[in-house]
């Protein structure tokens, strides 16, 4: 569970990267460019469709644990890994981020989880 919450938290972090160099990219496309057209392109942005892809493996690596572990555990647990892993992978890729809301909200989770499964 924490490893796939690791692996989310990482991907989450990097996507938004790739969306924001598919972003600057796309400004350049004709203003009549379809939404398929601009879907395809984002998918052919490397620096987004390479963690989407890691992302959907551990996504199905999720659900293969969901058989063998209470959804009351693995949900929480899962979900508070993958909020504190993308708040560190935003900070280490150089994003803004606010360090003292994001470990007082990674703390309520995890004292959120601690109360579901104690």
């Amino acid at each position: 569970m924490v490893a796939v919450g690791l692996v989310w938290g990482a991907t989450n972090a990097l996507m938004r990267r790739g969306a924001l160099v598919w972003d600057r990219r796309s400004r350049s496309l004709p203003a009549g460019s379809g939404a398929v057209r601009r879907w395809a392109d984002l998918l052919l942005t490397w620096q987004y469709s390479a963690p989407f892809l890691v992302n959907l493996s551990a996504s199905a690596a999720f659900f293969r644990l969901l058989g063998d572990a209470p959804i009351s555990v693995a949900v929480p647990v899962t979900n508070a890994t993958t909020f504190a892993a993308t708040a560190v992978a935003a900070a280490l890729l150089g994003e803004d981020t606010r360090p003292a809301p994001a470990a007082l909200g990674t703390a309520l989770i995890v004292l959120g989880v601690w109360v579901c499964i104690s």
